[in-house]
């Protein structure tokens, strides 16, 4: 059975839109018991919770969000809505089958709804959330006699469900300004008159009408109700500051029909338009912030064409399983991460690796979901589907970036958690102060009204009061802090999945500015990972030509990986191996065969003076000096007399010398770790321009290695490596990089993932770590500094209401503007980005 001890739920709360409100949603949240861990994501407007046995359900989750003032869109997973769980079924190839099946699974506890499909051999099968799990369910139609071939749980990401509403949100929200603006418009077309030229009869009257849908009906009322759950909550959100500074507002206004004083309903009806205004505009700018992850989301194909009964049929992607043989077209995308087992093509995989030159895929090659196929027709056999494909990982992994913490934030978590209460407070003291010191202030006034035309130093006590507070309560913009962050994060991972640089966390951006070390693994990583035929060196009197034709012509016969480069790399030459009789193989020291008429024998120095083979030690200086670089020597010998030499290496990545020049650029201490022996790590270390080298360090000792740098460098030592062995060293590293061309365990134990599997793409990460946290610092010091600026200059009267939401709007829209630059000015030209 599954475990029920916790679950996840998952709720989608479209009005939160910066860290402030996620804070808020957060805190509302903790007060239930049987809550566990919380995980906010402003991109796309998801809150996570790990719920304990016995905890609330969803309906109860959606009820205290909504408490706090935000509307729940969805709710998914934990106890609201049921699983799905996929079966595929080979052997259910009729109807009565189909109902064997069905009877069994209703046998069960907890299965709901039972969905068959004898054309494609699939059972989805719809589960309370207690009830069966898949190898349940597995092991359940497999006691009926049924062969069950692949188990999908059904829980991808819903990416047309959350495109769908934030559609609505926006809809929303660009309705409720447009019924707001257009009375709002009418309204400062009649006060401009009635104010400078001639006043206009039943002036307050007609305003009063207009204002009330923009203050109090569809305009506001979502403002307002917000409001009211937040405070009966206690918590405070910002619709609390625009809710005081437009409704005391409108009702001081209406005095004016009992006792002639200034009107505020202008304002109030400006105020709620402005704050509107603001919201869409936020919605619409952090839609451009997360589009390049939305982009992914969409990107995957929605239907596949499969090899079913002999036939060529089209099915929808979900409904693919690993196993099944796919047909995909030129111009078609490969529907799910695959195999090649028939045909040739280039495919453009720009989506996965940012390159735009089209890769060749010929029979067994791997290919990536949602890569073009630019030319010929494959047959794919489909290897990963749903939540396990390349696409799929990439997005989650993008998702735990984006919902992260940098520890930075912490400073923005603590000032917006207590800043709506203090704002309250000041705007209270600022109206008490100018109710009882006016005369103390107006000298202020009479300063201001020299050079901002809004000051009026001859106002009432009583307007300039309310004035004073109003101006304090919607200039304060908490928005712009809780957005410094997530906005910054939105774009910099955006950019980093265009470019094939996965960043997992929002630590990682941080921690990562500040490495001093970086430690490369080398096979695999700075080299190719697999041998090479480097060199031939003939002896005296013999043809190359010769040598290499006889040393293919034995080593074809072997599986060994040397075996492989050398014949490799004579048909590379155009030396095609001959037929070969007799083989043998003396295990690790060498192969033998007849080729010909001629005994040959290929091995090391030993194998070869055991066997009496003359004219060695004219080779001597020749192997010397290829041993001297790090490459494996084999001797080529035909009747006891030696041809010469055949070296093999692991080569050098072509961009690996390209790259370590970048990080010694960024000032970095470049250390190589390896396996390898200390001759054969120094000659590719002098090559590449390594700094510090530590060989024949076994896989469990580069833990300890990384150890011992970091007591020695201080906590700034990232370690980029591709295999299993790495990814205990990986996760001890301050920051872990995983080349993307590696294992899977070494990528999920990683901060950052380069798809490519460049190392280049190393120093790029960097680049783009320190430009996203450059912005998130610009973003915090903004809004720290507009806030602490504004505030009090507000507190003074030096600001009228009107000025100062529009202020406030575009104090978050700066934010959000800043962090936008992240894509103007971080370009393959000039990865340092500009930052300004």
């Amino acid at each position: 059975m599954s475990d029920t001890r916790s679950r996840t739920i998952t709720l989608t709360v479209p009005g939160m839109g910066s860290d402030h409100c996620a804070g808020i949603v957060r805190k509302t949240l903790e007060r239930h018991n049987g809550v566990g861990e919380i995980k906010t994501n402003i991109a796309n407007h998801h809150v996570r919770v790990t719920i304990e046995e016995g905890g609330p359900d969803g309906d109860a989750l959606k009820k205290a969000v909504e408490g706090a003032g935000y509307d729940v869109a969805a709710v998914s997973g934990g106890g609201s809505q049921k699983r799905q769980v996929r079966l595929t079924v080979p052997g259910m190839g009729s109807d009565h089958c189909a109902g064997i099946v069905r009877k069994t699974l209703e046998r069960l506890d907890g299965v709901n709804e039972i969905e068959t499909n004898i054309a494609s051999h699939r059972v989805l099968v719809s589960v309370a959330t207690d009830g069966p799990d898949g190898d349940d369910l597995k092991r359940a139609v497999e006691g009926a006699g049924y062969d069950v071939a692949a188990v999908q749980a059904d829980e991808a990401e819903d990416a047309d469900g959350d495109a769908e509403i934030e559609e609505a949100y926006l809809a929303q929200a660009r309705k409720r300004l447009i019924i707001a603006a257009v009375p709002t418009i009418l309204i400062m077309l009649l006060m401009i008159p009635h104010m400078f030229w001639q006043p206009i009869p039943g002036y307050l009257a007609i305003v009063a009408v207009l204002a009330f849908p923009v203050v109090f009906l569809y305009g506001g009322i979502a403002t307002h109700r917000s409001t009211w759950r937040s405070l009966k909550n206690g918590t405070f959100n910002m619709d609390v500051l625009i809710s005081m500074g437009s409704l005391p507002p409108y009702l001081i206004g209406l005095v004016g029909f009992v006792y002639p004083m200034t009107s505020f309903i202008e304002m109030a009806a400006t105020i709620m338009t402005f704050h509107l205004l603001g919201r869409y505009l936020e919605a619409l700018a952090k839609g451009r912030a997360s589009q390049a992850i939305r982009r992914l989301m969409t990107l995957g194909a929605k239907t596949a064409r499969v090899e079913r009964d002999g036939e060529e049929v089209e099915v929808p992607v979900k409904e693919l399983a690993p196993g099944d043989i796919m047909i995909v077209r030129p111009g078609d995308k490969i529907p799910t991460d695959g195999e090649v087992v028939e045909g040739e093509s280039h495919l453009d995989e720009s989506i996965a690796t940012g390159e735009s030159i089209p890769v060749y895929k010929s029979t067994g090659d791997s290919v990536i979901g949602a890569t073009i196929n630019k030319e010929g027709r494959l047959r794919v056999k489909a290897t990963r589907v749903g939540g396990d494909t390349f696409l799929s990982q990439v997005v989650r992994l993008i998702d735990q970036a984006q919902g992260s913490r940098v520890p930075i934030q912490e400073f923005a978590d603590r000032m917006t958690g207590r800043f709506v209460p203090a704002v309250l407070l000041i705007a209270l003291a600022s109206l008490i102060v100018w109710a009882l010191f006016p005369e103390a202030l107006r000298p202020v006034l009479d300063w201001g009204a020299t050079f901002l035309p809004w000051v009026n130093p001859e106002a009432a006590t009583p307007v300039l009061a309310i004035l004073a507070a109003v101006a304090v309560l919607v200039i304060a913009c908490p928005c712009a802090l809780g957005l410094a962050t997530p906005t910054a994060l939105m774009v910099g991972s955006g950019i980093g999945a265009e470019r094939g640089i996965l960043i997992r966390s929002g630590e990682a951006i941080q921690t990562f500015k500040d490495i001093k070390v970086m430690v490369l693994d080398k096979t695999g990583t700075i080299t190719r990972g697999e041998p090479t035929l480097t060199e031939a060196v003939n002896a005296e009197g013999v043809d190359e030509n010769r040598l290499l034709t006889l040393a293919a012509s034995v080593e074809n016969a072997s599986e060994h990986p040397i075996a492989r480069a050398i014949v490799d790399g004579a048909r590379e030459r155009d030396v095609k191996p001959g037929e070969v009789s007799e083989f043998r193989s003396t295990g690790a020291r060498g192969v033998s065969g007849k080729v010909g008429n001629e005994t040959v024998l290929i091995g090391n120095r030993r194998l070869l003076e055991e066997e009496g083979v003359t004219g060695l030690e004219a080779l001597d200086d020749a192997m010397d000096e290829l041993e001297a670089k790090g490459r494996t020597v084999v001797i080529v010998a035909a009747d006891g007399q030696a041809l010469g030499l055949v070296a093999v290496a692991d080569t050098l990545k072509q961009e690996s010398i390209e790259a370590i020049r970048g990080m010694h650029d960024l000032g970095l201490h470049v250390v190589m770790i390896t396996g390898d022996n200390e001759r054969a790590a120094r000659a590719v270390a002098e090559e590449v321009g390594i700094d510090e080298v530590q060989a024949g360090v076994l896989p469990e000792g580069k833990v300890d290695a990384i150890r011992a740098l970091q007591a020695k460098h201080g906590n700034h030592v990232a370690m980029v490596g591709d295999g299993i062995n790495d990814a205990a060293a990986l996760k001890q590293a301050n920051v872990g990089i995983a080349i993307g061309a590696g294992a899977d365990v070494a990528i999920e134990a990683a901060d950052v993932t380069l798809v490519r599997g460049e190392l280049t793409s190393v120093v790029e990460a960097m680049h783009l770590s320190r430009a996203t946290f450059g912005k998130i610092v610009q973003n915090l010091i903004w809004a720290s500094a507009y806030n602490v600026a504004a505030i009090p200059i507000a507190a003074i009267g030096l600001l009228h209401p009107m000025i100062g939401v529009i202020a406030m709007t575009a104090s978050s829209l700066s934010v959000i503007g800043n962090s936008l630059l992240l894509k103007r000015g971080f370009t393959r030209t000039n990865p340092q980005g500009d930052t300004r």
